[in-house]
């Protein structure tokens, strides 16, 4: 037996990522609080038809609205694979729930709060409160200063502020909130109108419109389709497009591909890089987003950096600060944190973990694979899954829920129009519901 030591931890963001930390710290023994600022669970699955004020995300002083949602969206992966392994996303009969594998955003929204119902998680989490400032002070504790919402906003001069101290602090709020809109040259003097995908909800304001989108992601893809229903062009400016994909999209007869563009001009025009030419109305910016965390003060020991938040081991811990601070994205995440600051787990030295990071920025390097991939890890998910399984001392992913990922994502490829209502795995769907008989009895009873 180890000796427990619990700890008083602080968790910023009640989204899927807080919850799961939440959860699995209080399993470890810890004492948490959680952060929130809307007023309930969900994070980026809480649909906000408000849009901000600047459209392309970069002005400092617009209107934030947290949710990056449209309103069409659909998960991009089965709920048998998105699901946390000890609660499965499974369908429950309502008004308002979703049967589809591929369910909307209402359907992911409503399966957190299940989870944080069932868990019993509402009562660790302070609704409507924001995170102001996260700093150091003596003893290697963390000062938190929060403020409580006003309503609909938060009065700089006129709301109290409240300190608190933790022995530590997770970060849960999300990457998906600061557009990282594309480096166009000539845009400033290109007469058209701009927007990112973070504040895309409708393609209504696109009909008639000639809209250049730049993208290849998920988004892209989806946005891209689905305002071409009204729009007058849709043109498609990516790196990943190769030369036998560019011009028309198969079954459509106003989407087109092209290279990234070239340049903007006074005319309206947008030249891309392959010689191509249009005159457009619109640029939208389905470019992704950067890492922010502007209450967050280390003292420089984490920085951003071309989206590379560093340094981190695994990921997670910054050496300098660990176990102390970390950021989390996963529930392996959750339970490595949670046994490491119990004293249950243990983590290298800082010098050897500072080490395994200038090795894995070496290798990154020797790829030609850019600094803002950082924190890609679509070539090795599971691999890295499966390490931070091993280190908890808990079984890798399931079988079935690798092959399902790599069949749905070999299907969105090859039929981006239908993979979500067609498909051919059955048997891996029978693999997780059997799978998932031996967690039903271990959900708490709400």
């Amino acid at each position: 037996m180890y000796p427990i030591a619990s700890k008083n931890v602080a968790v910023i963001g009640a989204g899927a990522a807080g919850l799961i930390a939440a959860h699995e710290l209080r399993q470890e023994g810890h004492k948490v609080v959680v952060f929130e600022r809307e007023n309930q669970v969900g994070g980026i699955w809480v649909y906000n038809p408000a849009t901000e004020s600047d459209p392309l995300g970069v002005d400092p002083t617009r209107n934030l609205i947290h949710s990056s949602l449209y309103a069409s969206l659909r998960t991009n992966l089965p709920r048998e694979v998105m699901g946390f392994r000890s609660y499965p996303f499974l369908y429950k009969r309502g008004s308002h729930r979703d049967p589809r594998r591929f369910p909307g955003h209402r359907e992911v929204l409503e399966y957190l709060k299940d989870f944080a119902v069932d868990f019993k998680l509402c009562g660790l989490v302070r609704f409507g409160t924001e995170v102001w400032h996260v700093g150091l002070i003596e003893n290697g504790k963390w000062k938190v200063t929060s403020r409580k919402r006003e309503g609909n906003a938060y009065n700089d001069r006129n709301q109290e502020k409240l300190d608190e101290v933790y022995d530590a602090v997770v970060v849960c709020n999300g990457h998906y909130t600061e557009p990282r809109p594309a480096e166009i040259p000539g845009v400033e003097g290109w007469p058209g109108k701009q927007i990112h995908s973070h504040n895309y909800r409708d393609p209504e304001p696109f009909r008639d419109q000639v809209v250049v989108l730049i993208g290849s992601a998920a988004s892209a893809d989806d946005i891209s389709r689905e305002i071409a229903k009204v729009s007058k062009e849709v043109h498609i400016a990516s790196r990943a497009v190769q030369n036998g994909i560019m011009g028309k999209l198969a079954g459509y007869d106003n989407i087109y591909h092209h290279s990234m563009i070239e340049s903007t001009h006074g005319d309206g025009s947008v030249a891309f890089q392959e010689g191509s030419v249009v005159y457009a109305d619109i640029i939208l910016h389905c470019t992704g987003y950067k890492y922010h965390f502007p209450f967050l003060e280390t003292n420089g020991m984490v920085t951003v950096d071309d989206n590379r938040v560093g340094p981190l081991y695994k990921h997670i811990f910054p050496p300098a600060l660990a176990p102390w601070l970390s950021f989390v994205g996963l529930p392996w995440k959750s339970k490595w944190i949670a046994g490491t600051l119990s004293g249950r787990l243990s983590l290298p030295s800082p010098k050897e973990m500072m080490a395994d990071i200038q090795a894995f920025y070496s290798s990154m390097e020797a790829s030609g694979t850019p600094k803002r991939y950082t924190h890609n890890m679509a070539g090795y998910q599971f691999e890295y899954d499966d390490w931070l399984a091993a280190q908890c001392g808990c079984l890798p992913t399931e079988e079935w829920r690798k092959q399902m990922y790599v069949e749905t994502s070999m299907r969105k490829r090859s039929q981006p129009e239908t993979y979500r209502d067609q498909w051919e795995d059955e048997h891996l769907v029978r693999q997780a519901l059997a799978d998932f008989s031996q967690y039903f009895s271990k959900v708490p009873s709400s």
